[in-house]
């Protein structure tokens, strides 16, 4: 069996520096490293290798110092490498980059393609979607486990409610998740073998006489300009006994908001008064989703944007609904902002399915032909929008933290990376401008009940098959991790406290947060102290509270990064010289043993008096 590894070098991110001039990256003195769920791939492969012989192959495309990453893979076990290198491929966006790889692996052969779900640095999941769609390829996106039997493949996959087992045949892709191998290290020893370990060198030329396809000629998105974000905390810790401290705590939320409305915040956003659709005026466009047979709070969301966009191109907002039994839905895409519904109904569209939902999709798009689609930046946003973009040669900017029009009428798509150290307007040059948000990040349309849309039903090709099978479907996390997307208060916790039977004593406060959501270090998801779902920061995912409790949280970059966008941080942590006081509004020092009954009795009292349940 012959194993491709995708992999990629990024900078260390915490040490990131960028040239807001050149909008490049500064290299000289910043360190880099092998992307963490690309390693992970790698080792995965390695095992598989080791179990069912072949090779492992590592294939990179980047500047002659990729080189380094390709060495550190040979060390961990890889039989070879290869490098594309050349000066055509700079500038790339992921569909320009997918495109060289692909090509690369059509070149080298292989039975099974395995890469990172996303890199560190760019985070945005959609090179391996983009390689399975150009070499017509099944996709298994988010895998935490993968075992092969001959030409079978069958994995565990996360989902956001919990995971699915599936299976498909050989050739396949499959991106790796934190799980599916563990962290390791090479040995001195391994690192002197590989150094008889071959590293092939291939040009542009060599995949391709068409120069065009390549770097920022063949990319068509590109980079309007960069923005660094500097998040500014009070970093303000209290003072006097603990029992003045939480008081002094619980009045400081209060007069942000806690148990009323967020100071400086409106409820929702309103839905833009919009007459007839304009001659010539241009659709937006929103994929719903659902989870646990209900529209997805992004969703609702989404649809606020699309409105505040259609006014500004004169069109309409549209919403594509997919699945199974779903029409009860179409009531609420209208009162949200929908004029009109592409509704897509058939029993083979539950459980989701890469290949029948991207053909749903590409041939709406097709037919329609809307001058926007914006897909939530979940899962199934993840694994669908690169696949469909890669098919119909589009640019598609991943993981927007918000959206808005220029005075050219083209679509600007502000996308963080490094961390969410920068944000970067990103433009495209095909149509539709296609771009998956964030959850979170942007104000739900205020629903208007007297609102009505048309439907338009879309029909499923029959003759379209899924390759990736679902053979077990379990929720383990439905209604609490994927709450963390939305949810106004949030409340992380780290090794702090001590071990899972702990937890209680931080559900009762959650409690009184309205049931507030928790989530985890990497340390903790590590330990199995809360399921991997609940996983916050550069490894995990990203959130934008009101308002998030860091209790027992030492504060290291990997965690703080997925905590940037939040609006106020308050951190518990018995150690007065713990990072997390860095970054946080306020902060108390003492034990959360001690702390936390003492601020829930105190937030109870508070929710009291202003007459909340």
């Amino acid at each position: 069996m012959k194993i491709v590894v995708l992999i990629k070098q990024v900078p260390v991110v915490s040490a990131m520096k960028l040239d807001p001039e050149t909008k490049t990256l500064i290299r000289e003195g910043v360190p880099s490293e092998v992307s963490a769920f690309d390693i992970r791939a790698l080792v995965k492969a390695v095992e598989l290798r080791d179990a069912h012989g072949g090779e492992v192959v590592a294939l990179t495309m980047g500047p002659p110092q990729a080189r380094a990453a390709l060495e550190h893979c040979l060390a961990l076990g890889a039989d070879r490498a290869v490098h594309l290198v050349d000066r055509a491929f700079a500038g790339a966006d992921t569909l320009a980059t997918a495109r060289a790889l692909a090509l690369a692996l059509k070149r080298e052969g292989y039975d099974l393609v395995l890469c990172g779900r996303h890199s560190t640095d760019a985070e945005t999941g959609q090179v391996g979607p983009e390689v399975a769609e150009l070499l017509d390829l099944p996709q298994i996106t988010a895998a935490r486990t993968l075992t092969v039997d001959g030409r079978l493949i069958t994995a565990e996959r996360e989902t956001d409610s919990g995971c699915e087992t599936v299976e498909c045949s050989l050739p396949a892709l499959v991106s790796a998740t934190e799980d599916l191998a563990p962290e390791r290290f090479p040995k001195k020893a391994e690192r002197e073998k590989a150094k008889e370990k071959p590293i092939q060198e291939v040009s542009a030329r060599e995949l391709s006489s068409d120069l065009s396809l390549f770097g920022s000629a063949g990319s068509p998105t590109w980079v309007e300009s960069v923005r660094t974000i500097e998040v500014t905390r009070l970093q303000k810790v209290l003072d006097g006994d603990l029992a003045t401290q939480v008081r002094t705590l619980v009045e400081l939320l209060l007069e942000r908001g806690l148990f009323g409305r967020w100071r400086g915040e409106e409820e929702e956003s309103s839905l833009a008064p919009r007459g007839r659709t304009l001659a010539g005026g241009k659709a937006v466009w929103v994929v719903a989703e659902t989870l646990g047979g209900t529209l997805r709070p992004v969703t609702l969301e989404l649809l606020g944007k699309a409105s505040e966009l259609a006014v500004k191109y004169g069109g309409e907002v549209g919403a594509l609904l997919i699945g199974s039994a779903v029409d009860h839905l179409v009531a609420p895409l209208a009162i949200h902002g929908a004029d009109v519904v592409y509704l897509a109904q058939d029993r083979r569209l539950t459980p989701y399915s890469t290949d029948l939902y991207a053909a749903v999709l590409t041939r709406a798009i097709q037919d329609y032909h809307p001058q926007a689609v914006l897909l939530p930046s979940t899962v199934i946003g993840r694994d669908l929008a690169p696949r469909v973009a890669a098919r119909l040669g589009l640019g598609l900017t991943g993981d927007c933290i918000d959206l808005d029009v220029n005075e050219h009428g083209r679509l600007l798509q502000y996308k963080p990376a490094f961390g969410g150290n920068v944000v970067a307007p990103i433009l495209s040059r095909t149509t539709p401008e296609m771009a998956t948000v964030r959850p979170g990040m942007l104000k739900k349309a205020r629903p208007n009940p007297s609102r009505q849309a048309r439907i338009e039903m879309l029909w499923p090709d029959p003759t379209v098959a899924s390759r990736v099978r679902v053979r077990a479907h379990t929720d383990t996390v439905a209604g609490k991790a994927a709450a963390l997307d939305s949810a106004e208060i949030a409340i992380g916790v780290g090794k702090g406290i001590g071990g899972p039977a702990n937890l209680p004593v931080i559900e009762q406060l959650a409690a009184v947060l309205h049931d507030a959501p928790l989530a985890a270090t990497r340390d903790i998801a590590d330990l199995g102290w809360l399921p991997r779902h609940h996983q916050v920061g550069l490894t995990g995912r990203a959130i934008a509270p009101k308002l998030y409790f860091a209790i027992g949280i030492r504060g290291a970059f990997e965690h703080t990064v997925g905590i940037r966008r939040a609006g106020t941080v308050v951190a518990i942590n018995k150690n007065p010289k713990a990072p997390i006081f860095q970054h946080a509004d306020f902060g108390i020092v003492g034990d959360y043993a001690e702390v936390v009954p003492l601020l829930t009795a105190a937030l109870q009292e508070a929710k009291a008096t202003r007459g909340q349940r």
